[in-house]
């Protein structure tokens, strides 16, 4: 058996070193494979057993990944789900096509994507949301884009700390609502600075369970060899390297922002 995200470990064959994936849900994770345990004397993954027999995985998650663009979309975007509801299209795509319109950084707009609290990398239950640097040029376009660029920046913090523990990645496979987004994956792909893929399955979780329950029945001698021959490739994006270059400039200047305002934060959670 198995918890959810180790499940889904199963179900997108990272059952080997060097094998990772990347889920944008309700919330982001984060998820490393390992044979050898490696705990963060700082709190910020978790460290649990992992799915397949004597080895371990680590696991960032950041609390509101998807969340934040459901939130958006509810809060700020009815006329889009208006006009995804004529159309007959899918609002995230129509909000993903606007996001596509606004260069990256938007325009100099950064998002915190703390609406709940954050569990990775800061394990701080005060720090909250924040659009930073809202000026009279920016468009709905550009926080529709901030905020799917700010949940990626805290899924590269997650990362960020997996590979200072001694870790490699050096396959990352994307699921969840997210990641069937073509335009998200490149995202990631450009700011993770690695390929990105996806399965021809995209069950996850569910996937995962039922090779457990196949390798526990006999059909399989174990979990990777289940894997092997029932997990496949679908596509892969590799980073493009000038995204890169200038992603990395804004991502230090988020990274920044947690810093500055964690006492603000403490404060605001005073009153």
């Amino acid at each position: 058996g198995a918890g959810d995200n180790a499940a889904a470990a199963v179900g997108t064959g990272v059952v080997s070193d060097g094998k990772a994936f990347v889920t944008i849900g309700t919330s982001g994770v984060v998820f490393a494979h390992t044979s050898q345990i490696n705990i963060d004397p700082k709190g910020r993954v978790h460290t649990f057993c992992a799915a397949v027999p004597g080895a371990w995985h680590v696991m960032g998650v950041t609390q509101a990944a998807g969340l934040s663009l459901r939130w958006l979309k509810d809060q700020m975007c009815e006329e889009i789900k208006f006009q995804a509801d004529e159309k007959g299209e899918d609002v995230y795509e129509i909000m993903t096509q606007m996001a596509n319109q606004s260069p990256i950084g938007a325009h100099k707009l950064l998002y915190l994507p703390y609406l709940n609290g954050e569990r990775t990398p800061h394990l701080d239950p005060n720090c909250r949301g924040v659009f930073f640097g809202i000026s009279s040029v920016h468009t709905k376009k550009d926080f529709i884009r901030a905020v799917m660029e700010g949940v990626t920046y805290s899924l590269k913090d997650c990362l960020g700390i997996i590979l200072e523990m001694g870790y490699s990645v050096d396959e990352m496979i994307a699921c969840g609502g997210g990641g069937k987004s073509r335009f998200w994956r490149q995202m990631l792909s450009d700011n993770f600075d690695c390929n990105v893929q996806t399965l021809t399955a995209d069950e996850g979780p569910a996937l995962g369970a039922a090779i457990l329950a196949g390798v526990g029945a006999g059909l399989f001698s174990s979990v990777e060899e289940a894997c092997n021959k029932i997990i496949h490739k679908k596509s892969q994006q590799e980073p493009i390297v000038a995204n890169t270059e200038v992603y990395e400039k804004y991502y230090k200047a988020y990274q920044g922002l947690y810093r500055t305002l964690k006492e603000n934060f403490k404060d605001l959670a005073k009153l």
